[in-house]
């Protein structure tokens, strides 16, 4: 099938540089000694999970619970789930999943590890975690300097396994060598004091995709945990994570209305691409015009300002989004292609998760 065959708005991933994207990520984490545990909120796709775990990955991140159901499929040898669960139904599912999969969870509060605990032990199921530290970027995370009393909380749980430490530096957008510094600093000197205290942290693991290619630089760190690297997007590019070469991910739209002198309207809006314009003007770049500006959206209407457009009803155009996890969570299915075809369709199975 050719590209122009399909219906709009439609998501199309360029197979040959995502496939490199993911083996790159991969030579990168062997080079340095890094465990790759790819996030699978930008894919939302066993398939592609599978893929990353036949191509190096040593196992699997989700956020949620109903995520970990689907990426069973996957065949990950290991599924980390890095959010601090809470509520009964969610044991429920959990030790459900522990069941068929090795099975840790993020935790940074003894009060969201002790129902983890309870409900592994009442379901025979071993369940590991790792110790959240906030690294910086006052999301979730217990504050460093009381780490070592979190881990004496979580050792004393009958039912769970402390497996070690994670972190996410999402605060350090782009080649901070500064704030990379101070991260490396931080991440050892817990190392340090933890052993000291009598733990020893099997898993380091942290990493975003903005900092990717610096992780051997955080001292102690033995796994990586980037998401967007698969695809890239808008905002990969703007922190210099990556280059518009490596951008697999674009949406295929129509122009449906030319009548207001100046713009030119797209059969994609609000339900199409994310949101997201904090790090770009706009909502997106066209690859063929990347000075017009998809300035608004409605639910199914794109606004796109271009004072010497000569668009037509009926032009198709692609789209780079600005953050490509969310645009394919509004998507029911993803589109591989090389060159103009169509070679495979992926699922989304993940999309919509929100349990």
């Amino acid at each position: 099938m050719h590209i122009n065959d399909l219906d709009t708005p439609a998501l199309l991933i360029d197979l040959n540089v995502m496939e490199r994207n993911v083996r790159k990520m991969a030579a990168y984490a062997r080079e340095h000694a890094l465990r790759l545990r790819p996030h699978t909120k930008t894919h939302k796709s066993p398939e592609l999970g599978k893929f990353q775990v036949a191509n190096g990955a040593v196992g699997l991140t989700v956020a949620k619970v109903s995520e970990a159901e689907v990426m069973l499929a996957s065949e990950s040898p290991d599924l980390l789930i890095a959010y601090p669960l809470f509520g009964a139904a969610k044991m429920t599912r959990l030790t459900g999943v522990a069941a068929k999969s090795n099975v840790t969870v993020s935790v940074d509060s003894v009060e969201t590890a002790r129902p983890i605990a309870e409900a592994a032990l009442a379901a025979g199921v071993k369940i590991g975690v790792l110790a959240e530290v906030d690294a910086g970027l006052h999301r979730v995370g217990v504050q460093p300097e009381l780490f070592v009393d979190l881990l004496r909380g979580l050792a004393g749980l009958e039912g769970i396994e402390l497996r070690g430490v994670a972190f996410y530096p999402g605060h350090i957008k782009g080649p901070d060598t500064d704030g990379l510094t101070r991260l490396s600093a931080l991440i050892s000197g817990l190392i340090a004091e933890a052993r000291r205290a009598g733990f020893e942290l099997p898993v380091v693991s942290g990493g975003s995709t903005p900092t990717m290619w610096h992780s051997h630089q955080i001292e102690g760190m033995n796994e990586m945990r980037p998401g967007t690297y698969i695809f890239n997007d808008r905002n990969t590019v703007i922190s210099g994570a990556c280059t518009m070469a490596d951008c697999a991910a674009t949406i295929l739209a129509t122009v449906v209305s030319t009548s207001v002198p100046g713009q030119f309207v797209i059969d994609g809006g609000s339900k199409t691409f994310s949101s997201d314009r904090a790090a770009a003007d706009g909502f997106g770049v066209f690859l063929d015009t990347p000075e017009a500006l998809f300035e608004k959206m409605n639910e199914e209407h794109g606004y796109v300002k271009h004072a010497a457009h000569t668009r037509k009803v009926g032009d198709r155009v692609r789209i780079l989004p600005n953050h490509v996890c969310v645009a394919v969570n509004l998507h029911e299915r993803i589109y591989g292609v090389r060159g103009d075809r169509v070679e495979t369709v992926f699922e989304v199975t993940g999309r919509g998760k929100l349990q």
